[in-house]
């Protein structure tokens, strides 16, 4: 059996796996079980359209397939740009927060949109 690493936010010895990932029954924090220091700070992470160019906040994106919207009879059209995007880090993987026109405030995948 092998031992478990103790928590790297109070440093508890009885830290135990849970899925994918370690957690701390004192503090509750969970970490991955593959490398405890594997947790990147925002300014770290990058985001990439489905061209492989780098976001960042308040570019303007265009998609670049047809989006079903649900509860909506009609969809996001090809071409449809986005202004001001605001990316999001940990949101699963829907990473960019925009306003789209006609269909209001929504989560966009990075890999539906190209940099404009």
């Amino acid at each position: 059996m092998s031992e478990l690493p103790k928590c790297p936010e109070c440093s508890s010895p009885y830290a135990y796996e849970m899925g994918a990932l370690l957690v701390c029954p004192e503090c509750a924090h969970e970490w991955s079980a593959e490398d405890p220091d594997s947790e990147m700070s925002v300014a770290q992470q990058v985001i990439k359209d489905a061209l492989g160019n780098v976001l960042a906040d308040g570019d303007n994106v265009t998609i670049i397939k047809d989006l079903k919207v649900k509860g909506s009879p009609t969809s996001i059209k090809v071409g449809t740009k986005v202004r001001g995007i605001r990316l999001v880090y940990g949101a699963g993987d829907h990473d960019i927060d925009a306003k789209v026109d006609n269909f209001g405030s929504m989560m966009l995948k990075s890999s539906v949109v190209k940099k404009a």
